[in-house]
């Protein structure tokens, strides 16, 4: 056997690009890791922290992998996805939200991160301003400065359930805006923007000739009756959503977004450049996603979502958390914090060390009050969401 050649050691001489200076750690993250060490140390740690779903892929799911796997259905799709699964979404929002849709306005991306990604790749040039909520899920931010652009955050609070409206909207739109970007429900708060509200946002955003890219990765776990997607609204816009939340599929990478018509044949020739196709064993398996016995699967589960947010909420208003907007979707709670601290980075260090509860501060959301609040994660079971009361409450009454 021959020896192995040593790789000669070189100091990169080129510079990174400037763009990698402006992105901060997902502080998420970071404090997951944390608690990873410390039960690596055998500590036990209640995580309220990272927003994902604890069922997993149901059953039909995995099996339909598993089938995908023995068939070797591993090749290249097209890159707007399997014809199959965009005609499935396309049903799914007929008899969900009540909107018919053309499968063909439909592409299947790599998650919604990749929904968004592509979507402003298409519409964001350099220099173009783009309005979103502070706060707000702090990969949206880096989604349109990847592309130069420059996110412009519009500072909310509990007058707006921490959502954008159409006043606010107008009264931001200054020059160099070019789109905006809402979700609803929303992370970090869980809330929804009143649908007549959304209604007036996307005017707006007409009268002003600009784009708007309306996420809905939580829409199916909204606990309102009957809730509505913003493509009810027009054809004009971009809707993005995703398999990883009420869907249980977050590694899967699995996403999708609907663009306008006449905008199809752009996002497809951007979609063959930057990522070829989405895995085809995901999209083959999440076909099985919108079978009569998987759906109610997931009902079920949007129930137990809706019981621990129950729970949750009193029980944090009766340690003496605020909760200045009740969560109508998702599985977070924005809490207010300014009870028990003036720095709620500190007051979840203190939390995860000396209570064994991981919860996350609001400097991922963005620059408006973020030492005021943190969000809670109730994906996680009703027991743990007790014993992380339980814990809280103890550690409160010792300080």
């Amino acid at each position: 056997m021959s020896a192995q050649t040593r790789t000669r050691h070189f100091e990169p001489r080129a510079a990174l690009a400037r763009r990698t200076e402006t992105i901060q750690p997902f502080h998420v993250m970071e404090l997951v890791k944390r608690a990873a060490r410390l039960e690596a140390e055998g500590r036990s740690i209640v995580h309220l922290s990272i927003g994902e779903p604890d069922f997993g892929a149901p059953a039909p799911v995995t099996r339909a992998l598993a089938r995908a796997l023995e068939s070797h259905a591993m090749s290249y799709t097209a890159a707007t996805g399997l014809g199959s699964l965009r005609a499935a979404i396309a049903r799914y929002y007929g008899e969900q939200f009540d909107v018919d849709l053309d499968p063909a306005r439909i592409l299947i991306t790599a998650g919604a991160s990749g929904a968004l990604t592509l979507a402003c790749a298409a519409l964001v040039d350099p220099g173009d301003r783009v309005l979103m909520t502070d706060p707000s899920y702090p990969c949206n931010r880096y989604f349109v400065s990847a592309f130069d652009g420059l996110p412009q955050l519009v500072p909310v609070g509990p007058q707006t359930r921490f959502q954008l409206d159409g006043a606010l909207v107008d009264r931001h739109w200054t020059a160099g805006v070019k789109g905006v970007i809402v979700a609803s429900p929303a992370n970090p708060t869980g809330t929804s923007i009143p649908f007549d509200e959304l209604g007036r946002v996307l005017d707006v955003v007409r009268d002003r000739g600009g784009f708007a890219i309306v996420d809905e990765i939580y829409l199916g776990l909204s606990y309102q009756e009957r809730p509505r997607s913003a493509l009810s609204l027009g054809d004009d816009m971009v809707v993005t959503n995703s398999f990883s939340k009420f869907f249980n599929m977050t590694g899967w990478r699995l996403g999708w977004l609907v663009v306008p018509p006449g905008w199809v044949p752009a996002f497809d020739k951007l979609a063959q450049k930057l990522y070829i196709c989405a895995s085809a064993l995901a999209q083959r398996a999440a076909l099985a996603c919108f079978e009569p016995e998987t759906m109610a699967i997931y009902a079920e589960r949007r129930e137990q979502f809706r019981r621990r947010r129950d729970y949750i909420v009193p029980a944090l208003r009766e340690l003496g958390f605020g909760v200045p907007a009740e969560p109508d979707g998702a599985f977070y709670v924005y809490i207010d914090v300014s009870r028990f601290t003036e720095d709620s980075a500190a007051f979840a260090d203190e939390l995860l060390e000396q209570a064994g509860v991981a919860i996350v501060p609001g400097m991922d959301f963005g620059q408006y009050e973020p030492k005021r609040y943190m969000r809670v994660s109730y994906a996680n079971s009703l027991d743990n969401l007790q014993k992380a009361v339980r814990r809280i409450a103890a550690h409160l009454t010792r300080r």
